[in-house]
């Protein structure tokens, strides 16, 4: 298991990414795309690797509705 911090932020098409609701937690997962895989609302559309090593992952259902995490 490694250990990440996530940024969690869900996106509403309404407000957008201003007002968007974010939390930060401390997990152990296998990888990022195992804890998405674990908890997501909605199907992957975007996964990024940041040259600094962070992963962002970015779910969504097509109509405005994001969650966006990011992994440190």
């Amino acid at each position: 298991m490694n250990e990440y911090e996530v940024i969690i932020e869900e996106i509403n098409p309404c407000g957008g990414e201003r007002y968007a609701n974010k939390q930060i937690i401390e997990i152990e997962a296998e990888s990022p795309d195992a804890y998405v895989e674990e908890n997501k609302r909605y199907p992957v559309m975007e996964k990024t690797e940041m040259a600094n090593g962070d992963v962002i992952i970015v779910t969504g259902n097509g109509k405005g509705n994001l969650v966006r995490y990011t992994f440190s």
